[in-house]
């Protein structure tokens, strides 16, 4: 069920009403059979898989409430997350296994093994896995106390706003309100209109920006050979900005109906394009992710305590696996890597381009340097994400091959560039998207709230010209209809 279907313009208001109209006890049993309504509607055989990973991670936490020593902790820890990894491992990572297994033995001229089965990538598998297993950890660590509700605790591994694409949500936050749900008053007019005010915001990232660019980027990445280096460079850029629009739409939708429903999910994106450095960006991209692997890998790797060597060391294995867990392919792992080799290399050329700074007298804290320096980000993320969009690793090498070698420059004023999927009056609209998007942008940086927030701040008149004008745009010039292929988040396959 995507959050820009029918079915869901349906579920939603149904569940809402419901569930603020219900008993007190019957909060959380109404949210758990809607959740796993949810995620029946992808697959329901796949509810299994989520089952599965509930029950060990709350018996794990339960065993390590009781368990008296140290070792016993460690190796019940140790149980559910192996037997967690597994599950994903057999869904996920099996084929690519076994293809790279193949391409081995046939190195020695040995027979390639083929993968025995064929399964259905479960949708959420990577995210529902992670936060389960974040809450074991947490329990391990002595952070919380396990819980002994099973429903409760249940909600927490699949509850349906964040399910299937994040936020990956901390116990501590979630799992802490999840609790509290018995004795809340839920008629909260600001959290409606705020929460209301995410949704459409998110389905205007996703509707009217991310499927409408994706329209370009699709026609190029599909016929690269005949897409010089204007149309790369363009589908480069187009696609940074389809995956934010796509994956902050869907967290700011997350966000939104969680805050109707009177529970308030973690951040997950805080105005990434005005990041200044690549370690800057991934402190605004994807928290929720980057903060997990932070405090369940790199900080337990050692971090940065254990020497400069060795903690470059920790952030290539760290962001080797980001990669890796976006997906099982060689071009992910290129991609999580590629951002490692940006960090390292950012954190021992910061001296050297201080001195030049200092010599030429640039002034760093000048709204000029500062620009530059958000466009040198925005152009190292744009370009590692080619390796994230391609079909392959050896098509992004090709394609990056193609920016350089087939100059086109003619193309900017011969309007050959509208051929590509998008006539005059689309790109019109994709710019004034855009725009918004901008806009908003700055606000977020400078109020340092969320539109949902900033609207409480607001007077009635301009919160209902916002919602109106959101709401008007999606209507009209968000893309689906018969003759769309509404796309699906682009998340949903990791």
């Amino acid at each position: 069920m995507l959050f820009n279907s029918t079915e869901f313009l349906f579920f939603f208001p149904i569940v809402l009403l419901a569930y603020l109209a219900m008993p007190k006890k019957a909060r959380i049993p109404w949210l758990l059979l809607a959740s796993y309504f949810f995620y029946g509607c992808w697959n329901y055989k796949y509810l299994a898989l989520i089952l599965f990973t509930t029950a060990v991670t709350y018996v794990v936490g339960l065993l390590l409430g009781k368990a008296k020593s140290s070792r016993g902790k460690k190796w019940i820890l140790g149980v559910g997350i192996v037997s967690n990894f597994l599950v994903l491992v057999f869904f996920k990572y099996l084929d690519f296994l076994f293809v790279n297994l193949s391409r081995l033995l046939q190195l020695v001229h040995v027979n390639p093994v083929a993968n025995p089965f064929d399964f259905l990538l479960p949708v959420g598998i990577s995210f529902f896995t992670f936060q389960a297993v974040g809450y074991a950890i947490d329990v391990y660590r002595g952070d919380i106390p396990a819980e002994k509700n099973f429903l409760q605790y249940a909600l927490f591994v699949s509850f349906f706003p964040q399910l299937v694409a994040g936020p990956i949500e901390r116990s501590k936050n979630l799992l802490g309100q999840i609790k509290e749900l018995r004795e809340k008053r839920l008629w909260d007019k600001d959290g409606l209109i705020s929460g209301l005010g995410m949704m459409l915001w998110g389905l205007f990232m996703k509707m009217v920006i991310a499927d409408r660019v994706a329209i370009f980027v699709d026609e190029v990445y599909a016929n690269a050979y005949a897409a010089g280096t204007v149309e790369r460079i363009a589908a480069a850029i187009g696609f940074s900005f389809q995956i934010y629009a796509d994956f902050a739409g869907y967290s700011a939708v997350a966000i939104g109906a969680a805050r109707m429903l009177g529970i308030h999910l973690m951040e997950n994106f805080n105005t990434p394009c005005f990041a200044m450095s690549i370690a800057e960006f991934w402190r605004r991209w994807h928290i929720s992710l980057s903060t997990w692997f932070r405090d369940y890998v790199y900080i337990p790797l050692g971090g940065n305590r254990k020497g400069r060597l060795r903690k470059y060391v920790n952030l290539m294995i760290t962001f080797l696996l980001s990669g890796f867990w976006h997906g099982a392919a060689w071009k992910f792992i290129l991609w999580g890597g590629l951002h490692g080799v940006y960090q390292i290399v950012g954190e021992l050329t910061t001296p050297i381009r201080k001195k030049v700074n200092s010599f030429l007298e640039v002034n760093e804290n000048t709204f000029g340097h500062k620009l530059a320096k958000m466009a040198g980000t925005f152009a190292l993320v744009a370009f590692a994400l080619i390796f994230f969009r391609a079909d392959s690793s050896r098509l992004a090498l090709d394609y990056i091959v193609g920016m350089f070698t087939k100059w086109n420059p003619w193309v900017l004023f011969d309007d050959s560039l509208y051929g590509w999927g998008l006539n005059h009056f689309e790109v019109s609209i994709l710019a004034l998207g855009l725009l918004v998007l901008l806009a908003v942008s700055i606000a977020r940086s400078k109020k340092g709230m969320d539109l949902g927030q900033y609207l409480l701040t607001q007077n009635m008149l301009f919160r209902f010209a916002v919602l109106l004008f959101l709401a008007l745009m999606i209507l009209v010039f968000g893309e689906y209809g018969v003759d769309f292929d509404s796309n699906k988040f682009i998340y949903f396959d990791f």
